[in-house]
């Protein structure tokens, strides 16, 4: 359109060799051609620095399983997974071993210690989210005999615990059908437990959705209510601090109260870790399980913390109804004396159901967390490499099967005899669940020490735990206390008691045992930091459905190093064309 405008040469400068139209025409075009060869490359490798910063939210899938879980799922399942019998039945003898003020210490300690623990899990569960990741953790990064160990032990406790859930279906239900058998309602909640994991991981999470639901509204219209109670709004009785001044309150015993408790606490909070399980089947891991772990510390504060100080308030701690308090006597659960209190007659049947809802939650978890444990001990050659097979809805079937089969068989034992047999069987389980929280604790710090000695920049987490290494080093000193003080009853009173002594401690030396076992057969070998397995199945790893490239500095780093070659080369090449067709 516009001519082009020859530059004006000075007087005295010597005149250039003039080019021909076709010459110039010619050189364009190879500027054309490098400037876009150029733009091509930078937006490829602005391209690479971009993507995978969101990770799409649709169905993908990991060695089989599913990533269907959305971020409402992750959420209520987190917060379901606090709210249970620990809570809704033990809280009281919370109250009577320590009196308000030690209850109150105990629980608000352990759930910074409790948040301090998620806030480890997640940041490995964030940046490298596997199902059943516990034990998979300690084999990367320290020995792979102690994620053998911690695997088989946390399996082994899941499977217990639904047991013992299978055991109070049967005795909640005969609150309802005394005539009914016990052993038809524990089979009907086997079978239900079956159906909500048999067919997609998306079954339970829905039910645990709406089982969590009802839980948190529980615990919301408690809270309103035992605040009123408490003022005097219900009941006609104004209570104010008046169960804090009482003989023995607000500290009953003292710090032995106070330790005793963090036990009991201890046992209630189990189960917050299930985050670092379905992580590995959540749709957008980096984004939602941070969001989960971080509600940690809010739900703790509000449900339990809440819900031990009005209690409190309302019921002294020397009153005897508050040990008494089991699946059998829902009359005597605190819940149920402070709704009592506060005028609501059914109260103790109200209380049964929510109950029972909680008992079929906790189930619901604990079938589908030992399902994907066991599935990934197949996994990693540590558990026979039947259990890997999956479905095509991405359910471990035949890990399915021998768990809630086992558990059934082990439910069981319970109607033979004196319960003797089950007794020590879930003795065995005993500490487990705190040993799988030092398994976290300790494969943290070991995480963290692997990824900076490989010279990965911490900034590139997605989720940084707090208070690092402070967090972690805490949570292990304190549970390695809780592990080994809590059979400190068997000395109490300068009377040695065996049989408390052996529950209590059994399941160390077993862990022990597994330890050495996998190490002995297997010659396993301690994992310098340098060598631990840092980015397979990490969002680092370019073969996992978690990729973010970009995310990685390193790689960052060597994609510009890479482009600015690429460019030097281009430019390096239009010099030398143009310097051709000057001199032609």
């Amino acid at each position: 359109m516009f001519a082009r405008r020859q530059p004006k040469r000075h007087r005295h400068q010597p005149a250039l060799p003039q080019a021909s139209s076709h010459g110039i025409d010619e050189i364009v075009e190879i500027g054309e051609d490098a400037a876009g060869s150029a733009a091509t490359a930078a937006a490829a490798i602005a391209s690479e620095l971009n993507d995978g910063e969101q990770v799409a939210a649709s169905e993908t899938k990991v060695h089989g399983l599913k990533r269907s879980l959305s971020a409402r799922h992750l959420s209520f399942i987190s917060l379901g997974g606090t709210l249970g019998t620990g809570l809704f039945i033990s809280a009281g003898t919370s109250l009577a071993t320590a009196g308000p003020g030690g209850a109150l210490v105990a629980y608000a300690f352990l759930g910074g210690i409790v948040f301090f623990l998620m806030s480890s899990l997640g940041e490995m569960a964030t940046f490298m989210p596997i199902a059943g990741s516990f034990n998979e953790y300690s084999s990367r990064f320290a020995d792979p005999a102690i994620g053998f160990a911690l695997g088989w032990n946390y399996w082994f406790n899941y499977v217990c615990v639904t047991a013992s859930e299978l055991v109070a279906a049967g005795i909640i239900m005969r609150n309802y059908l005394p005539h009914v058998n016990g052993v038809v309602w524990s089979l009907v909640s086997a079978a239900i437990l079956l159906g909500l994991n048999l067919f997609s991981v998306r079954g339970y999470a829905e039910a645990e959705f709406w089982f969590a639901a009802i839980k948190v509204v529980t615990v919301i219209v408690f809270i309103v209510v035992g605040i009123v109670v408490a003022a005097g709004g219900l009941g006609h009785h104004t209570y104010g601090f008046e169960n804090w001044k009482i003989e023995g309150a607000p500290f009953h015993d003292g710090m032995p109260g106070i330790l005793a408790t963090l036990v009991l606490t201890g046992y209630a909070f189990q189960g917050t870790e299930v985050v670092g399980i379905i992580a590995g089947e959540a749709a957008d891991p980096v984004r939602t399980v941070p969001k989960a772990i971080r509600q940690v510390f809010w739900r703790i504060l509000l449900f339990y913390v809440s819900c031990i100080f009005i209690i409190g308030l309302i019921i002294p701690y020397d009153d005897p109804s508050l040990v008494s308090a089991s699946t059998e006597n829902i009359g005597q659960s605190p819940f149920t004396m402070v709704f009592s209190k506060a005028g609501l007659k059914p109260a103790a049947d109200i209380m049964n159901a929510i109950i029972l809802t909680t008992v079929l939650s906790a189930g619901n978890s604990c079938i589908y967390i030992a399902t994907r444990t066991l599935w990934n001990l197949a996994m990693n050659g540590q558990a026979p490499a039947v259990f890997r097979k999956v479905t095509r809805s991405g359910i471990p079937i035949y890990s399915l099967a021998l768990s809630l089969g086992i558990a059934t068989a082990v439910f069981l034992l319970s109607l033979i005899g004196n319960q003797v047999v089950y007794t020590w069987i879930l003795s065995l389980a005993g500490v487990t669940g705190f040993v799988s929280w030092l398994g976290i604790a300790f494969s943290h710090i070991r995480f963290r020490g692997a990824y900076v000695r490989q010279g990965y920049g911490v900034n590139d987490l997605p989720y940084k735990s707090v208070l690092y290494p402070f967090g972690p080093a805490l949570c292990f000193v304190v549970i390695t206390v809780i592990v080994f003080g809590q059979g400190w009853p068997s000395f109490a009173g300068g009377t040695f008691h065996a049989q408390t002594f052996v529950t209590s401690y059994v399941s160390i030396p077993v862990t022990i045992g597994l330890y050495l076992f996998w190490k002995l057969w297997k010659r396993t070998k301690w994992v310098p930091l340098e060598d631990a397995d840092i980015v397979r199945d990490s969002i680092f790893d370019p073969d996992s459905d978690v990729y973010a490239p970009g995310r990685n500095s390193r790689e960052s780093r060597q994609l510009l190093v890479d482009s600015h070659e690429s460019i030097s080369s281009v430019a390096t090449g239009i010099k030398h064309d143009f310097v051709e067709k000057l001199e032609k």
